[in-house]
């Protein structure tokens, strides 16, 4: 069965048992014991699941921070994943329980921080993922910005770290190079060479998925680089290097 199934399956047996105040709580729970994938299945799953159900859950929260759920949005959800036609239905399944479920998106920020504490980059690629979502409509809402912003904090993200972030998806934002790479203006053009090589060696497919992305999500790996890429060169012609 698909990671797709699964967690549907994982969501109806949740709600059938009566699980109706947070069912995507208890889908992160379940995942913690190991009743979704079974533990001997490696860590690389486990993240992997653990990934996917973070994703669900706050791009449902935040696809209602704004006040609305619009179809960008939610086809924006889909487009992270790729998913395909035939596992629509579940991931539509798992994506509106989210959206019911009472429980605030805190409770899902700290669980999932406490879940991935050994894998903090993986954690920071939720985060790119949901920028994704949010700007999907063109707008980067107030509310969705807040959203985002608290969610890194309860990740473990500085707000320096999160502007950086940001900085790689807002285009209110881009026009400062420094930002997007996640480096001051003062570095030296050795450093700047030395950390360029290194964030595009860490957004390569493979590393992504070596640390836990699923497959369907690191199409998104690309519009990254290719910022990361824009940076580097407007901020290398201007020191002439």
């Amino acid at each position: 069965m698909s990671i797709w199934g699964r967690l549907a399956v994982a969501a109806g047996e949740i709600v059938e048992g009566a699980h109706l105040s947070g069912p995507v709580r208890g889908l992160l729970e379940a995942f913690a014991r190991g009743d979704i994938f079974h533990r001997d299945n490696g860590r690389m799953a486990q993240h992997r699941v653990a990934f996917t159900i973070g994703v669900i859950a706050f791009g449902a929260k935040m696809a209602k921070a704004d006040g609305t759920v619009t179809p960008d949005e939610v086809i924006a959800f889909k487009e992270v994943f790729k998913v395909p036609e035939d596992e629509i239905e579940n991931v539509s399944r798992v994506f509106n329980l989210a959206k019911q479920d009472v429980i605030g998106y805190e409770t899902y920020a700290n669980q999932l921080a406490s879940l991935l504490k050994d894998n903090r980059k993986l954690l920071g690629e939720v985060l790119e993922g949901l920028f994704h979502i949010a700007l999907a409509d063109g707008v980067f809402h107030p509310y969705e910005e807040r959203f985002l912003a608290d969610v890194a904090l309860r990740f473990g993200f500085t707000p320096t770290e999160f502007s950086y972030i940001k900085a790689r998806h807002v285009s209110s934002v881009r026009c400062d190079p420094y930002e997007v790479l996640g480096i001051t203006p003062d570095i030296d053009d050795k450093t700047l060479k030395r950390h360029y090589r290194k964030l595009v060696l860490n957004n390569h497919p493979d590393k992504m998925i070596a640390r836990g992305v699923p497959p369907e999500f690191v199409s998104l790996a690309t519009k990254k680089v290719a910022a990361i890429n824009a940076a580097y060169e407007a901020v290398a012609k201007e020191r002439r290097i």
